[in-house]
């Protein structure tokens, strides 16, 4: 077993490395990333189609002056590996650890954050023009995945780098994948592009043959490449989308030949003006789940590496509020045949897989397109159907101004359903939800859902399917909790302005959606260990508020606590506040939820507990609350 990792005190000794040396390396680099995402779960299958494409371009570039953009930066694992952090690897995604992501304060050869899809050509663009302002040597590299080359914003930049002539080179990273199956005219266009293993193998085998004939062999084969190389003299006019688009365009290439890459990745750095390298690999390469899989091991729980499945206790093996939402909504559209599912290539993280196949003509995934999914949405809901788009509460930020403008100023009856809202964990800042309440809350004609618990969120799809105007049904990233409503499921929709959840007349203390549990848990604890006995209301509509009974509940304790998993300007509690404080005038508050945004990742439990919206961090959140206002 190689041990290679250890000696490299530099990726710049990769210049030297043959290429039997680099395979030692693929080999121990894929075992590292497998070995650690089992333990710490991540992003695997895209990782392990990256080892020998990130050994390459070590080889044959300087990153002390070229600079490199990885889009979404999910791919980054072996580039952290190469890049002095292997002793540190073990800690990544944890609490107090490596990012799993490109992280500009983690390490210079991290050039660009990337956590989010389809930013990686304009970010290198970027890159390269203020190279050429300050007469810097060097070229940027964007490696940019097939299922983001989907987005538009990629579109846009491909439209400008063409036009630039600015020393850009693209390497599109094609294995047919973002996380759900690739969509579209782009996957069709790549596909007609891709090279057939019967070709690669043809293409080796002459290549092969070639350089054993005696005296000839070496030289034909030598001239072969120098004229462009044999994939690029037969596939030449199949790259004339880039080449109009103003691209050199070459490939497609095997992305697990390493010798291959490195002659191509020679090529194309002497080149001047914008440049792509089309280059094929296979996602999950190395672990035959993962291949066989690429979908579920795109972003997966610890798992046990025998046998690929998830490690006991891991979250994701339970019942989760992504699985309870896409079950329903099947159920639901069994029965009307007006509603639609709209998927932005996260069809299997938003809990729509079985929608997909049992009703795949009611189905739609647009590819990492949220603008054009919500706009789409709002076209059907136009056309008389009923949309339902899911997106994660992340993502859902890149389609605000479709939001606003298309869908709630024509107040048209579509559901988004906001996946990973709140404090989401692992992947850090980038992924955070977080924001939506605050963007959300403004926005005219639309409701808002946050249920608590696996009845309410059936009882706001309810809800939003019935509703003439557009809805948003948002819950975390985590598994349902006991039931907290479960003896209201008869369609009484009443029940989602607000229950009261335990009586008291020391503090009134109002809960949106699904911190619900950790809030009743925290004032039976405040009951019998201390006395303090708060009138409690698990909130699931945030929008429009209903405030009768907790307006006489805070005249009767004169003391609100508002709990929410959000950041607290902009959110919940400031927007129900001031009716509250004008019917109930001297009424003291204290809103509680995140105060300023978190940057670290951690498990979505360890970040309850650091911004005290655990069960313990709520008692001392109302604890200190009472008896400041008792001094």
């Amino acid at each position: 077993m190689s041990d290679m990792l250890s000696k490299l005190n530099s990726p710049e000794q990769l210049h030297d490395f043959d290429n039997d040396s680099m395979n030692l390396l693929a080999d121990e680099l894929r075992r590292r990333i497998i070995e650690t995402v089992a333990k710490n779960g991540g992003h695997l299958a895209s990782n392990l189609g990256m080892v020998e494409l990130t050994l390459a371009l070590f080889a044959e570039f300087n990153f002390c002056q070229d600079k490199i953009v990885l889009d979404v930066g999910h791919q980054c694992y072996a580039w952290k590996l190469l890049t002095g952090r292997s002793d540190k690897f073990s800690t990544i995604r944890r609490k107090g650890g490596l990012s799993g992501f490109p992280k500009r304060s983690e390490s210079s050869y991290d050039f660009f954050n990337t956590g989010h899809s389809s930013t990686s050509i304009s970010a290198a663009l970027g890159l390269a023009r203020a190279m050429e302002q300050k007469g810097d040597q060097g070229r940027a590299i964007a490696v940019i995945g097939d299922g983001a080359l989907t987005g538009g914003m990629a579109f846009e930049a491909l439209n400008d780098a063409g036009q630039s002539g600015a020393n850009l080179i693209v390497i599109l990273n094609d294995n047919q994948m973002s996380i759900s199956k690739n969509v579209g005219g782009m996957s069709k266009h790549l596909e007609n592009l891709r090279i057939s293993r019967g070709y690669i193998n043809l293409k080796s085998s002459m290549e092969s043959f070639l350089n054993k004939l005696p005296l000839i062999g070496k030289p034909i084969s030598g001239i072969i490449r120098r004229f462009k190389s044999i994939d690029r003299l037969w596939l030449r006019d199949r790259g004339i989308l880039f080449e109009q688009l103003g691209f050199k365009y070459y490939g497609p290439i095997d992305g697990h030949d390493i010798q291959a890459l490195r002659h191509h990745l020679a090529a194309i750095r002497k080149i001047d003006g914008p440049v792509l390298l089309h280059v094929l690999t296979q996602k999950g390469r190395g672990y035959s789940y993962a291949e066989e899989q690429p979908d579920k091991f795109h972003g997966i729980a610890p798992f046990v590496i025998e046998s690929g499945v998830c490690r006991p206790g891991a979250a994701h093996c339970n019942q989760t509020y992504s699985a309870v939402f896409g079950q329903y909504l099947l159920e639901k559209a069994q029965a009307d045949e007006r509603i639609i599912a709209v998927s932005a290539a996260m069809t299997s993280g938003t809990g729509l897989t079985s929608y997909a196949d049992k009703l795949p003509s009611r189905f739609f995934d647009v590819g990492i397109a949220e603008q054009h999914a919500l706009t789409m949405a709002a076209g059907l809901a136009a056309g008389g159907m009923k949309p339902v788009a899911a997106l994660y509460s992340t993502f859902l930020q890149r389609a605000y101004d479709q939001l606003l403008h298309d869908i709630c100023l024509q107040k048209l009856p579509v559901v988004i359903a906001v996946d990973r809202a709140g404090l989401v964990g692992e992947d850090g800042e980038t992924h955070q939800g977080l924001f939506d309440l605050g963007l959300l809350l403004p926005l005219p004609n639309i409701d808002i859902y946050c249920p608590v618990d696996e009845y309410s969120l059936r009882l706001s799809i309810d809800a939003a399917l019935d509703s003439d105007h557009p809805t948003v049904v948002r819950y975390p990233r985590s598994s349902v909790p006991d039931p907290i409503f479960a003896d209201t499921y008869n369609k009484n929709l009443d029940v989602l302005y607000g229950r009261r959840i335990a009586s008291g007349t020391a503090c009134t203390v109002v809960v949106l959606g699904v911190l619900a549990e950790n809030t009743l848990e925290a004032v039976k604890q405040l009951k019998e260990d201390f006395e303090i006995d708060c009138d409690t209301y698990a909130v699931v509509r945030a929008k429009p508020f209903r405030s009768n009974e907790i307006i006489e509940s805070c005249r009767k304790t004169g003391k609100l606590v508002v709990i929410e998993e959000g950041l607290i300007r902009g959110g919940f509690g400031e927007s129900i506040l001031p009716e509250l404080i004008e019917h109930v005038p001297g009424l003291e508050a204290c809103l509680h939820g995140v105060h300023e945004m978190s940057y670290d990742q951690a498990g979505r439990f360890e970040l309850l507990q650091e911004h005290k919206l655990d069960s313990c961090g709520i008692i001392s959140v109302i604890r200190d609350f009472i008896a400041e206002k008792h001094n």
